[in-house]
C-alpha cells in the first residue's frame, strides 16, 4: 500500500504597504523574473489599509481642489533608458503620456479634466495613474497576488505577519515600505493642546494636511496659521475652495469670491514668505550633471571620519550652486555679461562665493543685481529689514511674490533651473556623506535635515505658479494676511498672540495652525508593527543627541546597503528589508522620478528585486511523492 504527502507551500513575500514605492518594486521584480525564478509560481500579499497603488497619499478619496507640485510631464513610475540597473528596462508611460493615451477614458470616466503636459494636475490623476499601473504590475508578475485592506500589527521571530483582523501570513520575506510614518506629539505639542484645551481655543498641530480635521476653524474667525510651504497651499485651498468660494479672471487679475465659511488667515513662518512657484518653463540641455566642487573625493580629501557642515560642506555647496547659476547665465545669457565664462569660472575655481576676489569679480562681470546669485540672500529675503507698518510690509511682501511668479515664468532667468538641477545633484552627494558617516548626527539633523532640506523645499519644491496666484487673491480679498519672518506664537490668557520682529504690533487669535508636516522620528512612530520591532530589537535605530546632550529625537531606521534591516544588536535581518523616508540610505522615497533622470528609486528598487528573487529561487518548492 502506497501514500503520497503533499509537501508544498509557494514562497511567500509580505509587503507591508501598499504605495509607489512597493509597485515600483514589484515592476522591477516582474522584469527580473524570468531570468532568477526558474518556474513556479510566488505568493505575495500587499498589506495596507489604503488601496494598493496609491496607498494613503494617493488615495481616490481626497478632495479633488488638491495638486500635486510637480508638473505631468514630470512624473513616471517606470524605468526608462537611463536608468542603470542590472534588470531589464521594462518602458511603460509616463504620467502625461498616460494621460493623453490609456488614461484619457479613465479621468473622463471619472469626471476629472485631463490636464497637459505642462500643467500641475489634480493629485487624483496621480491617484489614478498609479492604481492603473499598479493592475498593469499584477498582470505581469509570476505570482499570485492578495491584498489585504487593513494594518499590519505584528512581524513574530518565525516570520508570520499578524494582521489587526487576527489574519496570519506566514511569509518567506517581509518588506517594509511603509511611505509617511503618523508620530506621537511631541512634548512642545502635548503643552501647547493642553494649554490651548485650558483657555477654550484651537490649537492643530502638525500632521498631513489632507488628514487634518479642520472643522474646528470657524468662518471669519481669526487663524495664526506658522508655514509657509506645501502643507500651507493645502490648508489654504481647503479653508477657500473647497469652503464654497471661487474664483474668475479679468484681464489677467484673478479675483476671489468668498462664501462667507472662511476664517482669515495671519500666515507667517521663519522665512516670512512663501515657498518659490515651480518654475514654469523646460530649457534644452539644463539637467542634473555631477557636481564640480562637492564630490565623494573632495570629501574624502577633507580627512577621515566626521566632518564639520558649517566649516568644511557649506562652502562648497555655495560654491556648486554659484557655479551653475553663473555657466547657465554665461553660456546661455552671454549678453548680460562683461567677461568670458573661462575667466570668471578660474577665479570662482579659486575661491569661495564669498570671498573679496570672487564678489568683486561678480561686481564687475554680471552688472544687473537681478542676476547675481548669493545664498543667503534667496534663503532669507526679509532677512535685516524691518518695516514700519503692516500695510508697508505686505505691500512689500505683495510685491516680492508677484516679481517671483514673473521670473519663475521666464527662460531668460534659465539660471533659476540650473540652480535647481545644481540643488538635486548635491542631494545626492549629501546622501552618500550621511550614508557613510560623514556627518555628525547634530549635523546630519539640524544642518541636513532641517535647515538644508528646508532650503532645498523653498528654492525647488514650491507650489504651481496659480497657488500663489490665488495667494494674492485671497489676500486681496481680505481673507489672506501676511503676519511677517520668525513668526512667534504664544498664549496670552485666552488668546494666541503672534508676533513677527520685522513688523510692530501682535495679531490675537483664538485657533493656531502649525502647517507643516512633523519630523520624521522613527522612535516616536504611532505604526504597532514598528513600535513592537523596535522594541524587540528587531529594528534599530538611533536616539540622537547633540553635543551638549540635547535630545534630537529619533533617527531612521537602519539598514544596510541592500536595505536588509539591521537588528539592536547589529547583526542583520536577511529576510526584511527596508525602504522609504524612514529608512537611512533609501532612495527616492516618494516612489517616482522624473522621466530620463535615472532615478536612484528606481536603481534600488531593481537592486532589492533581484536580491528577493535570488533569495526565493531556492525555495520554490515542488511536489514531492512518496511511496511506502
Amino acid at each position: 500500500m502506497s501514500q503520497v504527502t503533499t509537501i508544498h507551500r509557494r514562497p511567500t513575500v509580505v509587503f507591508v504597504g501598499g504605495g509607489p514605492r512597493t509597485v515600483g518594486l514589484l515592476e522591477r521584480f516582474a522584469a527580473s523574473a524570468g531570468e532568477l525564478l526558474d518556474d513556479g509560481q510566488v505568493e505575495i500579499h500587499v498589506v495596507d489599509p489604503f488601496p494598493a497603488g496609491g496607498g494613503r497619499i494617493w488615495r481616490r478619496e481626497q478632495s479633488r481642489l488638491l495638486w500635486m507640485n510637480s508638473m505631468t510631464s514630470d512624473v513616471t513610475i517606470f524605468t526608462d533608458e537611463s536608468v542603470e540597473c542590472e534588470g531589464p528596462i521594462r518602458p511603460g508611460p509616463d504620467l502625461a503620456t498616460w494621460v493623453a493615451g490609456a488614461g484619457a477614458t479613465i479621468l473622463e470616466r471619472a469626471g476629472i479634466e485631463q490636464p497637459g503636459p505642462m500643467d500641475f494636475p489634480p493629485r487624483l490623476v496621480q491617484a489614478e495613474y498609479l492604481s492603473w499601473v499598479w493592475e498593469r504590475v499584477v498582470r505581469d508578475l509570476p505570482a499570485t497576488v492578495t491584498t489585504h485592506l487593513e494594518r499590519a500589527v505584528e512581524l513574530t521571530p518565525d516570520q508570520r505577519v499578524i494582521l489587526a483582523s487576527g489574519h496570519e501570513i506566514q511569509a518567506d520575506l517581509v518588506v517594509l515600505a511603509l511611505g509617511y510614518l503618523d508620530r506621537l506629539p511631541t512634548a512642545s505639542e502635548t503643552a501647547w493642546a493642553a494649554r490651548a484645551s485650558e483657555a477654550g481655543l484651537t490649537y492643530i498641530p502638525p500632521g498631513y494636511t489632507a488628514d487634518v480635521d479642520l472643522g474646528g476653524l470657524q468662518p471669519r474667525e481669526r487663524v495664526i496659521v506658522r508655514g509657509f510651504g506645501q502643507a500651507f497651499i493645502d490648508l489654504m485651498v481647503l479653508l477657500t475652495e473647497a469652503r464654497g468660494g471661487w474664483y474668475d479672471e479679468h484681464d489677467g487679475l484673478l479675483t476671489y469670491h468668498p462664501s462667507g465659511a472662511e476664517p482669515i488667515l495671519y500666515v507667517g513662518s521663519r522665512r516670512g514668505v512663501p515657498y518659490h512657484a515651480k518654475l514654469g518653463y523646460t530649457v534644452a540641455g539644463t539637467k542634473p550633471v555631477p557636481t564640480r566642487y562637492l564630490t565623494k573625493d573632495a570629501l574624502d580629501a577633507l580627512g577621515d571620519g566626521v566632518l564639520d557642515f558649517d566649516r568644511q560642506i557649506q562652502p562648497l555647496i555655495d560654491k556648486e550652486l554659484a557655479f551653475a547659476h553663473y555657466q547657465q547665465l554665461f553660456t546661455a545669457h552671454p549678453e548680460r555679461t562683461r567677461w568670458e565664462w573661462t575667466l570668471f569660472r578660474d577665479v570662482l575655481d579659486r575661491s569661495l562665493p564669498d570671498a573679496p576676489d570672487f564678489v568683486a569679480a561678480v561686481e564687475t562681470a554680471v552688472p544687473d543685481p537681478l542676476d547675481r546669485f548669493v545664498r543667503s540672500a534667496v534663503d532669507r529675503p526679509l532677512h535685516g529689514r524691518f518695516f514700519e507698518d503692516w500695510y508697508t510690509f505686505e505691500q512689500f511682501l505683495t510685491e516680492l511674490i508677484e516679481t517671483d511668479l514673473l521670473r519663475r515664468a521666464n527662460p531668460e532667468y534659465s539660471a533659476d533651473l540650473a540652480v535647481f538641477n545644481a540643488l538635486l545633484s548635491v542631494y545626492s552627494v549629501l546622501s552618500v556623506a550621511i550614508t557613510e558617516g560623514r556627518l555628525s548626527d547634530e549635523d546630519r539633523v539640524r544642518r541636513v535635515e532641517t535647515e538644508w532640506h528646508g532650503f532645498f523645499s523653498f528654492v525647488a519644491s514650491g507650489p504651481p505658479p496659480r497657488r500663489l496666484e490665488e495667494l494674492l487673491a485671497l489676500h486681496r480679498a481680505g481673507i489672506v494676511r501676511f503676519a511677517g519672518p520668525d513668526l512667534e506664537v504664544a498664549i496670552d490668557n485666552d488668546h494666541f498672540v503672534a508676533q513677527s520682529p520685522a513688523v510692530p504690533g501682535k495679531i490675537q487669535a483664538r485657533a493656531f495652525v502649525e502647517a507643516r508636516l512633523p519630523r520624521p522620528d522613527v522612535l516616536a512612530a504611532t505604526d504597532p508593527l514598528l513600535r513592537g520591532l523596535l522594541a524587540d530589537g528587531t529594528l534599530a535605530a538611533d536616539e540622537l543627541f547633540a553635543t551638549d546632550g540635547t535630545s534630537l529625537g529619533g533617527g531612521q531606521l537602519k539598514a544596510d546597503a541592500q536595505s536588509r534591516a539591521i537588528r539592536a544588536d547589529g547583526s542583520v535581518h536577511p529576510r526584511l528589508f527596508l525602504l522609504g523616508p524612514s529608512v537611512s540610505g533609501s532612495a527616492g522615497s516618494s516612489g517616482f522620478s522624473r522621466p530620463h533622470f535615472n532615478g536612484p528609486g528606481f536603481r534600488q528598487n531593481d537592486a532589492v528585486a533581484r536580491n528577493l528573487l535570488t533569495l526565493l529561487a531556492p525555495a520554490v518548492r515542488k511536489e514531492e511523492r512518496h511511496a511506502s
